[in-house]
């Protein structure tokens, strides 16, 4: 059997949303889904056939988007606000600090093709600062599921939650790696693989790739430690001590600037909680040239090989060797 047949089905985390979103939809006439001229890069055509009158497309005016998506939780209803992450946090954020956050809104913020997954469109496109951006901020939980099951479980999960959310989805195509009968937590990491040499964390698009760094490590007699960290806000801490006293290195991997993101949270609790040597790969604090987002990772030092690369030098650090 050839390595093509052999690779995992990709699923696109935005059908897993749309698909969601219709099913609560017909549950619930509280929900209703608002955006800003994006009904097919949102995935939201399904939803908007079903339920013509519950969809309200403001057009490209994303801080009046947020803004209706206040005052439609303000008269009661279950809005689910989407438009591309790198406009609905860059855009609005004004919106989203005030109307969202401080007024500590029921508004379920989705921001599409996150990352670099609008790749060939450039920089502008990008959104590699949004976790900063919006992990500051308080009563909004940061959740950047690393699968199509696990944004099913984390839109059933928001639909739930009495306030504030944002959802980071990528379109790039991941393979399914938690079990299906899934159970979001917020601020709590999955653990992928066990391992006690050094812990492999992200979330996103990554999470599969430090899955693969993982098992490259295994064939050379390395056990690493993967955990899934779908919230950057709130951060499992408890998980990123247990990692520190049980492997002794960090090395994180996001589709974000290494500044202000996962790995910043994740070295906050290091430094206070628990000091270790810690490695984070992402955009080093430039703005991403344009490419798909398979290159760029692989350009920025995150392939299965170059992760696997890196935790071996983290190891050699924490040995006193590197």
């Amino acid at each position: 059997m050839n390595a093509i047949s052999n690779a995992p089905k990709l699923h696109d985390c935005r059908d897993a949303f749309a698909a969601t979103l219709e099913r609560l939809g017909a549950e619930n006439g509280r929900v209703v889904a608002v955006c800003n001229d994006s009904v097919g890069s949102s995935k939201l055509g399904g939803f908007k056939s079903q339920f013509p009158d519950r969809l309200i497309n403001v057009g490209i005016a994303e801080q009046n988007m947020v803004g209706v998506g206040a005052g439609l939780a303000n008269g009661g209803l279950l809005p689910f606000v989407c438009a591309a992450a790198c406009f609905l946090t860059g855009r609005s954020l004004e919106q989203v600090k005030a109307d969202i956050a401080y007024s500590n809104a029921n508004v379920k913020l989705v921001g599409i093709s996150s990352g670099m997954a609008y790749g060939e469109l450039g920089p502008t496109h990008h959104s590699i600062e949004d976790f900063a951006w919006t992990r500051v901020l308080p009563n909004l939980p940061v959740i950047a599921p690393c699968d199509s099951i696990e944004t099913a479980a984390a839109v059933e999960w928001a639909a739930t939650f009495d306030g504030p959310v944002f959802l980071r989805l990528s379109r790039v195509g991941v393979p399914d790696l938690l079990p299906k009968d899934h159970v979001f937590q917020p601020g709590k990491a999955d653990l992928l693989r066990d391992g006690d040499a050094v812990t492999l964390i992200a979330n996103g698009t990554l999470t599969h790739r430090m899955v693969k760094a993982a098992e490259i490590l295994a064939g050379e007699g390395i056990e690493a430690r993967v955990l899934n960290m779908a919230t950057v806000r709130p951060i499992d801490v408890e998980a990123v001590v247990a990692a520190v006293k049980d492997t002794g290195a960090i090395l994180t991997a996001e589709e974000h600037s290494t500044y202000g993101g996962l790995g910043s949270a994740i070295a906050e609790v290091v430094v206070a909680e628990a000091p270790a040597p810690m490695k984070i790969l992402g955009v080093p604090g430039i703005f991403a040239p344009t490419g798909s987002a398979e290159f760029l990772l692989d350009e920025f030092g995150m392939s299965p090989a170059a992760v696997a690369e890196a935790a071996k030098a983290l190891i050699a650090r924490k040995s006193g060797r590197g």
